[in-house]
């Protein structure tokens, strides 16, 4: 598995559920001094991650399509949803 694959969802698992994490989060805990060259490579996991249904991209709080979303975005675990209450 893949270093910051494995991060990702290590991070996810220890936020409450329907909670979700940052980008920056993953970034800075791979490289606290230069996180934002993380960014890239948190993005790309984070897509593949979407693609095979491990976890949900969000925008706005809601679920964004992982091969067109743009802007801020934060990641959640799957099934998050159905937890949520009004």
């Amino acid at each position: 598995m893949d270093p910051v694959e494995a991060l990702i969802l290590d991070l996810l698992a220890k936020v409450p559920a329907g909670k979700s994490i940052s980008p920056e989060q993953v970034a800075r805990a791979l490289s606290e001094e230069r996180w934002q060259r993380e960014l890239g490579k948190v993005r790309a996991v984070a897509i593949g991650l979407a693609r095979q249904d491990k976890l949900v991209i969000l925008r706005h709080n809601k679920p964004a399509d992982p091969d067109t979303f743009r802007g801020v975005w934060r990641m959640r675990l799957p099934g998050a949803e159905k937890e949520e209450t009004p």
